[in-house]
This record gives C-alpha cells, structure tokens and sequence, in this order.
C-alpha cells in the first residue's frame, strides 16, 4: 500500500494529480490508481466530464491555429502544457508554420518526462520545456529557454488553456499581468477559464472533489472571465463558452450543458 511519502522514479504515486486525472478521464495511459479513482468520482458528480475536458482541448487546437494561419504568430508560450496529447501545440502551429517555436511550461515530473521523450521540433523550428511552477511566472521568463527561444521584439502567442481553475486570487491576476508585460505589441493571449454558469449542481460538485483531493479549485462567471482580457483587443466572437469559439464540424450537436469553460483570444495593442 502506497503511503504519502511513496513516490515512483521522482513521481508522488500516492496523491492525486490534475495532470494525470485529465489524462484518466480522456483515456490516455500516464496516471496510477489513485489519478482513476479520482476521476471516476469526478465523472459520477458529472458524466459530461469528459465530453468538457476533450472540447477545452479542441479550443487549444482551434486558437493556435487561428493564430498561427491568420495572426502570422510564430513563437508560443504553452503556460501549464499537462500531459502531452497529440497532436500537441507545436504539431499544430509548426503544421501552418515549420519555423515555429514553442516553449511549454509545467512542474510536474511525469509531465518533464514526457515532454522530454514527446515534444519534438519540426527541423525548421524549436521546442524547449520549462521545469517551473506557474505561480512563479518571474522563473518562467527568467528560464534559458524562454531566453532562448522567445524573441521579445516579436510577438508571441501566450497560451493558457484549463489551469486558470487550479490557480486561486490573487496570483491568477499576478500571473497573466507578469507574463504579458514582457511581450511586445501584437501578442496575443489564449485562455480558457472555468466555470459553473451552465451546470452548477454538477460542476460544483466536481469542484468540490478535486479540492477533496487536495487540488485547489476555483470557477469563475463570465464577467470575471472576461475581465481577465482587460486591456486586451478581445477577437471575435469574444468570450464564449470553449466549444463556440469558432467552431467546427466536430462541435456540432454538443449541449451547453457540458462545457463547463470559457474561452477566448485577446490581442496586446
């Protein structure tokens, strides 16, 4: 029996972790026991869980897109990348673009270890990892690879994408304030927030357990979303729910009541 000082090649075996929950739930293979019985009880509470967890991934998809073909953006910066997940934000921008570089940020060691092994470069371009906790967003910008990869008199595309809910006030203001201040005009920033607007009973109860677990969790409603593009040129459509930026094909049919995030692209004037 795992107790909580067990870890497993540097990993903590014994407590849940967001990373390895999301990857339970959307069927990947990189979790423990205890990442699964956490989602199970989650997906209890709401059986649209993964239905919710697979559309915030589409919005990433659908965003780095739209900023790579139609922005001309290519440096990234992947704020929280979890587990990878193909096809990951450097396949997609280095598809529009092979030049592109990305650099993706986490602290968690099954993270570093798959990123290591994943995250590869088109030729053209580049890819690095940072090992860096996001509430500590000076060590992101002061990190060789961010240093290397990442000209500031260009634009760049910061990417936040379903980490805003595991950051509590006030360091998720301090967070995006201090990474978006280094960048030059005509960044731009990509983010999905959660919330419990469309299904309260549900997704309060979620919410109730990742904390359970001892995960900090935070829901937002959309004029608390949406204040987090203050400042910003927000794109159109504006914040919406994550599956109605933009959709496409795939988002057809899909009920409001499942998709528990906000999303939306802002530009830095």
């Amino acid at each position: 029996m795992n107790t909580p000082n067990d870890r497993q090649d540097g990993l903590a075996t014994s407590r849940a972790h967001s990373a390895r929950v999301y990857d339970y739930i959307l069927g990947g293979k990189d979790h423990y026991p205890v990442d699964a019985e956490a989602g199970d009880a989650m997906v209890r509470h709401w059986p649209a869980l993964p239905v919710h967890m697979l559309e915030n991934r589409r919005f990433m998809h659908r965003a780095a897109r739209f900023l790579a073909e139609e922005r001309g953006i290519r440096q990234f910066l992947d704020v929280g990348t979890g587990l990878p997940t193909s096809p990951n934000l450097h396949e997609i921008v280095q598809e529009a673009a092979p030049e592109s570089h990305v650099v993706y940020v986490d602290n968690d060691p099954i993270v570093l270890a798959h990123a290591r092994a994943l995250l590869r470069s088109s030729p053209e371009g580049a890819t690095a990892y940072v090992d860096a906790n996001m509430h500590d967003p000076d060590a992101i910008l002061g990190s060789r690879e961010f240093r290397e990869l990442i000209d500031l008199s260009r634009p760049v595309g910061l990417m936040v994408i379903g980490i805003m809910h595991f950051i509590l006030p006030p360091d998720d203001r301090r967070l995006i304030t201090r990474l978006l201040d280094p960048l030059p005009s005509g960044s731009y920033l990509a983010m999905t927030v959660g919330t419990a607007d469309f299904a309260p009973e549900e997704v309060n109860r979620v919410a109730q357990e990742y904390r359970r677990q001892g995960m900090p969790f935070v829901l937002r409603d959309l004029r608390s979303a949406t204040s987090f593009f203050d400042g910003l040129e927000l794109q159109d459509p504006g914040v919406t729910q994550a599956h109605a930026w933009r959709p496409g094909p795939e988002q057809s049919g899909i009920d409001g009541r499942d998709i528990a995030m906000y999303g939306a692209v802002a530009r830095k004037p």
